[in-house]
């Protein structure tokens, strides 16, 4: 099982929350501090497994001497009545580690799951499905490890790692032409950009910036467009648009996509589909823990 910082600290601060500075009372007052058994995590539904690691670590955190055999890996498929682990040990540290493991266990596997919904409506066509930073603060590391899972992709993890213009930074930066030409003269040649446009017209100012500079011989600015909110009817026209243009660029479509609009959108010519509700709005995976004495 992997484990990173990232991870301890996510474990760390769930049990702290669950266990404050007292303890499983319940637990402690109720079970012998000698009492051993088994319990075995069954998943109630059908689904995509992710947060094996995350499950595996809350057990560990509580009692290293607590044994987990996985029979299910992250990116394996779920059915009803699936078993996905067994742990074996002291009865207390099961029973202490409980909530906290199968929280993360059925939060991260219910976006693995929607995401391979979202994977499957696309087959066929070029299109990718991929995440954004809608996450949950301080678990964005662990749901985007659950969106590859899906078999999703993930976009940035950050504000640090590209560069991303969207309509508030065209607007409070005076306009789209201003904010390229600041990108054109501050950007590095190692550092990705993506412009989110509104409309065909935007996306032709866009177009038109950076043919001009190849024109004269120099490189072009932007490596993306994000096509915001548009009709499938829109992406496909401005999709033509960018396939004309003398640069490859990828083409992003995004703005409520759901399980209805985004075969559309992918058929359109879509190179990624990015979801918010991925990560945002996602039901947890119903997995119950059964124990045997």
């Amino acid at each position: 099982m992997l484990t990173t910082p990232e991870l301890d600290r996510v474990v760390r601060t769930a049990l702290t929350e669950d266990l404050g500075l007292g303890g499983d009372l319940t637990t402690r007052l109720t079970v012998p501090a000698e009492a051993t058994g088994s319990a075995y995590i069954v998943s109630r539904q059908d689904g995509v497994l992710s947060g094996d690691d995350a499950a595996a670590a809350t057990f560990t955190a509580v009692d290293p001497s607590l044994q987990i055999e996985w029979a299910k890996h992250a990116g394996d498929k779920l059915a009803a009545d699936d078993v996905v682990a067994t742990v074996r040990g002291s009865a207390r540290s099961v029973l202490t580690a409980e909530r906290t493991a199968l929280n993360l266990l059925g939060h991260l596997t219910g976006i693995a799951s929607r995401t391979s919904v979202f994977v499957g409506l696309v087959d066929g066509t070029k299109a990718r499905i991929v995440d954004t930073r809608k996450t949950t603060p301080g678990l964005r590391e662990l749901e985007k490890r659950a969106v590859l899972d899906g078999g999703g992709t993930n976009h940035r993890f950050g504000l640090y790692d590209a560069i991303l213009v969207k309509d508030n930074h065209i607007g409070l930066g005076g306009g789209l032409l201003p904010v390229l030409e600041r990108l054109a003269a501050g950007v590095g040649h190692l550092v990705r950009v993506e412009i989110e446009v509104d409309t065909i017209e935007q996306l032709d100012t866009v177009l038109a910036f950076d043919a001009e500079r190849i024109t004269q011989g120099r490189a072009p600015v932007v490596h993306a467009v994000l096509l915001d909110n548009m009709e499938a009817w829109q992406v496909a026209t401005g999709i033509t648009h960018v396939r004309r243009h003398p640069a490859p660029l990828i083409v992003e479509v995004s703005g409520g996509v759901n399980e209805e609009t985004v075969q559309e959108l992918a058929r359109a010519g879509a190179d990624a589909i990015s979801i918010g509700a991925l990560t945002h709005s996602v039901t947890c995976h119903d997995f119950g823990l059964d124990l045997l004495a």
